[in-house]
């Protein structure tokens, strides 16, 4: 790609927060987290006292890890909503999030999640698909200009396909 064709590149990355999409990500987030904070201190705390004292253990640890995980990602959220807001630049984002883990710990084996209650399996199910997305957007983010650069126009190899094919 020529330098003035790296110049006119706009990247989605510098984009992205102000998008809709953000947004809705942004408000699954927060509601996520609140909404976990509000099991945990209501009706969790009732359905752990029923446990038995192995899968009381394992409750704790993986109301920990939920909490860690959802903690981490509100963080990651927060920050790029003060991207879109202007508080900060993507930039300053970007050095920022180093202090963000987004590869919390994966929840305990399946065997022992099955014998958790019901509505914890949920939120943890539904924090690491946000963990995912958080992760995707993170990536397409925080990609330098010069590694989208690098990988140029994909289109280009599928256009040469077609136009060798044609010029049979």
């Amino acid at each position: 790609m020529s330098d003035q064709g790296a110049a006119d590149l706009v990247l989605l990355s510098e984009r992205i927060t102000n998008s809709p999409a953000f947004g809705t990500l942004f408000r699954e987030g927060m509601d996520l987290v609140e909404e976990t904070a509000a099991y945990l201190d209501g009706p969790g705390r009732t359905e752990a006292k029923a446990l038995e004292r192995s899968v009381s253990l394992s409750y704790a640890t993986e109301s920990m890890r939920l909490t860690t995980r959802l903690m981490q990602l509100a963080s990651w959220l927060l920050l790029h909503r003060a991207v879109k807001e202007g508080e900060m630049t993507l930039h300053q984002a970007n050095r920022e999030k180093t202090k963000v883990k987004l590869t919390a710990a994966d929840p305990c084996p399946d065997d022992m999640l099955a014998k958790l209650p019901e509505r914890l399996q949920e939120l943890v199910s539904r924090s690491m698909a946000l963990q995912s997305k958080v992760r995707r957007l993170d990536m397409t983010i925080h990609t330098s200009a010069s590694e989208h650069l690098s990988i140029g126009n994909p289109l280009v190899p599928q256009m040469n396909m077609l136009k060798a094919a044609f010029e049979r």
